[in-house]
């Protein structure tokens, strides 16, 4: 037996949404100009440099496979909590940068639960993985 399958789902299901979200984000972050990300309403790229979006691109996009890739191969499976800590993290961060520049920031806020709900489920699941094999 493992964490409930309701629960389960719901991981599950968050995981892809945020994987979808922080892979297509981060990989626009990564490929597309700073003029036309600015455009677009990424205010931040006029703040600090092509440098700065394309690495947090990179982690973006890197966080969105962790959420998936380990869980699906079955291997290393702990780094599944440890990539949705780093979206939320960064989450944090673009929070603190949109309320500093009177921005609407409730989309980071609802990404900033989704990726602690994934964060302290797969966390949850793997503790009682560890627990069980003990025995």
């Amino acid at each position: 037996m493992n964490i409930s399958k309701p629960l389960n789902i719901s991981l599950w299901t968050a995981q892809g949404l945020l994987a979808a979200a922080f892979a297509m984000a981060g990989f626009m972050k990564m490929t597309v100009s700073t003029e036309i990300l600015a455009e677009q309403g990424m205010t931040f790229v006029e703040d600090y440099g092509v440098g700065m979006v394309r690495f947090i691109g990179i982690a973006e996009f890197l966080g969105a496979l962790g959420l998936i890739l380990p869980l699906i191969l079955k291997i290393k499976p702990i780094l599944t909590p440890i990539a949705a800590i780093g979206l939320s993290i960064i989450m944090v961060l673009a929070c603190i940068y949109h309320i500093s520049n009177n921005e609407p920031f409730l989309p980071t806020v609802v990404f900033f639960a989704a990726s602690v709900f994934v964060a302290w489920g797969r966390f949850k699941s793997l503790e009682f993985r560890n627990k069980n094999n003990e025995h």
